[in-house]
């Protein structure tokens, strides 16, 4: 892990390491812990999942709605890490218009809170509906809410963890 810099003129201090694991945690969460079993799923393999319904519910979509699940889960590794890199102060080059510009930080902040507090509220709103509807009618097996609300609580809790570190470096001052 490269330190932080702050953009020239500045005087954010880096990210403490409490902060950085959250964030490569958060990361490797929404990365790691979500996409491969959503790319099973979204390439019409039925792992965990009733076959039938499974197929049903793929023709009608299932495969392109986990792929941009896959997409946004992407985004939002992306998130936490911008949160304890350079990349969260200023845009890199490689960002059309932006190159070399200071990132919002109350943007990047907000954004990330926005995203922690939605997580939490979907890990609490899973866990319910896997104890209401705990059976066999669902298409995917209610096990695997065993590994998907653990894998939702260190994503958002590290993104939330990152973010308020992130703020409170960037926003004195502001």
């Amino acid at each position: 892990m490269s330190e932080v810099t702050a953009p020239a003129g500045t005087d954010i201090s880096p990210p403490p390491q409490r902060a950085v694991r959250a964030a490569y945690a958060s990361a490797l969460s929404a990365t790691v812990g979500f996409i491969p079993l959503h790319a099973v799923w979204a390439l019409g393999i039925p792992l965990w999942a009733d076959k039938d319904k499974f197929r049903d519910w793929y023709a009608e979509g299932g495969g392109p709605y986990l792929l941009v699940l896959s997409g946004l889960a992407l985004l939002g590794g992306v998130l936490a890490l911008s949160l304890v890199r350079s990349w969260g102060l200023v845009f890199p080059r490689w960002v059309p218009l932006m190159a070399g510009r200071r990132v919002p930080p109350r943007m990047l902040a907000g954004t990330a809170f926005a995203v922690s507090v939605f997580l939490l509220l979907y890990t609490v709103w899973a866990a319910i509906q896997t104890v209401v509807q705990w059976n066999d009618d669902s298409v995917f097996s209610s096990w695997i809410t065993i590994y998907g609300i653990p894998q939702f609580l260190v994503w958002a809790i590290g993104l939330l963890i990152a973010a308020r570190s992130y703020r409170r470096r960037t926003t004195r001052g502001l």
